[in-house]
């Protein structure tokens, strides 16, 4: 559908997290907002996401009787991110964080809660807290979308059950435990009660957990507030009026045409993953062209503003958030990517190995840090091979990549190429094209620590983020376990990234600045295509969508109420 109108006060390009922020604020403020996406469907990555928001001394964890304050945020910070730079804007994230969660509670419909047990992922590190950060959605109903659910992108298949069906993180374990136990057999059967009349009205299931609720919940916001969506429409320039930015020009179907935006222009495209042009710029050979991004990420907001003089932060530690990935064919023939963040590779009995057939990292660290010691193992190779090394009983207990735990039959990812099989570990080792001798003794060293409990190689399971990764019903160690029981498998997995780090420099107000530092009137970033303020190093879970909210929110009140939005805020100046 076409806008109503020509003239907007504010027009954002892009709807996932940062974008929808700044629409739902912007309008909640009384603005009138047109938001433009590139494709047909609502949530970018965030719809796929675990929805983690890191924002420290949140009020949610108040309310939680969780302690937190920004003194300890600073001092955490100060070690994991030690850069100098984006100091300020690390400042006005900490002292305005908490601000954007109020505001959205009270003015949108975003609902979300403490995860009180989620560790920052450098626990030993001063300032660090065992949970409460990090804040997820609470589920929501996606009838409430009506009509418009089917515009809501769905989560990745691998991620659901049943052809659709999404649960919580809580959920996980009770799942696990069907059959053994009588609480959580009859909590599983609720679940698959409740799923089966969703599919009666809907072609998923419309109770939404993860990143796709908070998507759910940005949607509905905007709808409630009469903003705007123009679906399908590509943004090929933004319009000048003397050297402020007053619109935007778009293409629309078969020709373009251009619409005005009184106040300014958001940028909140998705940063360029799946741009092969810039991730050959940026990103390390090594790392390759996979990504667990949403296509759509193509680096559309950078060059839009960089053709108007913006200027690019390229000094960060890390040019993306990594993930280790396996890739696969679905059944209509499309690739899948699965990101291993949480669901296997901290859990006792699996092993992780390079080219060579030996162990070259801790495998319970943060994804962001697995992958780092992937590139530097890799030497900056591409294409170097690394796989993940378990036996039968781990497979069938914790399940390994997108194959889900107490899967009777894996010969289809077997035959697909997806899963190799061996009957002994000199086996699969001359399956993978690494020496037997060396792969064995890789797991007989690992082994003989395992069968204790112990990792003396890696440390694995030495911290309490690792242990929460594990599971806690093995002892002693929850992350450690032998590879003992025949068959024996491999996974092979690949740098990937979750998004980039590189991005526009913008000042504190979220306004998008030049190479001279000043801002470009009426043009504001969120989200990836802004710089990451942690400078491309990841202290804890939700690192993107946390200063995604936060910005996007500076963003929506700073169009509203220009110099206003810069008042003191908690004692730290929102300007800093």
């Amino acid at each position: 559908m076409m806008p109503a109108q020509e003239t907007y006060d504010v027009i954002v390009i892009g709807a996932g997290a940062g974008g929808m922020t700044a629409a739902a604020v912007a309008a909640a403020e009384g603005l009138r907002v047109l938001v433009i996406e590139k494709i047909a469907l609502i949530g970018g990555t965030t719809a796929w996401s675990g929805g983690m928001v890191w924002i420290p001394a949140n009020p949610k964890m108040r309310e939680a009787g969780l302690a937190d304050s920004i003194t300890d945020a600073v001092q955490y910070l100060s070690s994991t991110v030690p850069e100098t730079v984006n100091a300020g804007l690390r400042a006005a994230f900490l002292a305005r964080g908490p601000e954007a969660i109020a505001y959205l509670e009270a003015k949108t419909d975003v609902r979300l809660q403490p995860v009180k047990a989620c560790p920052d992922y450098y626990p030993e590190r001063l300032g660090a807290t065992s949970g409460g950060r990090v804040l997820e959605p609470v589920a929501f109903d996606g009838t409430r979308l009506g009509v418009h659910f089917a515009r809501l992108r769905a989560p990745l298949p691998e991620f659901t059950l049943f052809g659709g069906m999404m649960v919580n993180r809580l959920d996980i374990p009770h799942l696990r435990r069907t059959g053994k136990s009588l609480r959580s057999t009859m909590r599983a059967a609720r679940l698959v009660s409740e799923y089966a009349l969703q599919r009666l009205r809907s072609p998923r299931g419309t109770m939404l957990h993860l990143g796709n609720a908070l998507a759910a919940r940005l949607y509905a916001s905007l709808l409630a507030r009469q903003v705007e969506i123009l679906f399908s429409a590509d943004v090929v320039d933004l319009s000048m009026q003397g050297d402020r930015v007053g619109g935007v020009v778009i293409r629309h179907g078969s020709r373009d045409r251009s619409i005005a935006a009184r106040r300014g222009v958001v940028l909140a495209t998705g940063g360029f993953s799946h741009d092969a042009v810039l991730r050959k710029r940026f990103f390390p050979t090594a790392a390759g062209l996979v990504s667990a991004t949403n296509a759509a990420a193509t680096g559309d907001g950078l060059r839009l503003a960089t053709a108007i003089g913006a200027a690019l932060n390229t000094d960060a530690t890390s040019p993306a958030y990594w993930v280790p990935a396996s890739l696969f064919r679905r059944a209509d023939g499309s690739r899948g990517v699965f990101p291993h963040t949480v669901t296997d590779r901290a859990k006792p009995g699996v092993i992780a190995v390079n080219a060579a057939g030996r162990r070259f990292v801790n495998e319970a660290l943060s994804y962001h840090e697995f992958v780092l010691a992937m590139l530097r193992d890799g030497h900056g190779e591409p294409n170097r091979p690394f796989y993940l090394i378990c036996d039968r009983q781990f497979l069938w207990r914790y399940g390994l990549g997108r194959i889900k735990p107490f899967t009777h039959n894996v010969r289809r990812f077997v035959v697909a190429g997806e899963l190799i099989e061996a009957p002994d570990i000199a086996g699969l080792a001359a399956r993978i094209s690494i020496k037997p001798a060396v792969l064995t003794a890789t797991v007989a060293s690992y082994n003989s620590g395992a069968n204790e409990g112990r990792d003396p190689e890696f440390g694995r399971g030495s911290t309490i983020y690792q242990r929460h990764l594990g599971d806690a019903a093995h002892k002693p160690n929850p992350c450690v376990a032998p590879i003992v029981g025949p068959p024996f498998f491999a996974m092979r997995i690949y740098p990937a990234d979750l998004g980039t780090a590189i991005g526009m420099k913008v000042d504190a107000q979220a306004r998008v600045l030049r190479e001279d530092g000043s801002p470009i009137a009426g043009l504001y970033a969120c989200g990836n295509d802004m710089g990451s303020i942690m400078n491309g190093n990841c202290p804890g879970p939700g690192i993107m969508l946390g200063p995604a909210l936060t910005f996007g929110y500076i963003a929506g009140r700073h169009l509203a109420e220009g110099a206003a939005a810069c008042k003191t805020t908690a004692g730290v100046p929102a300007s800093v």
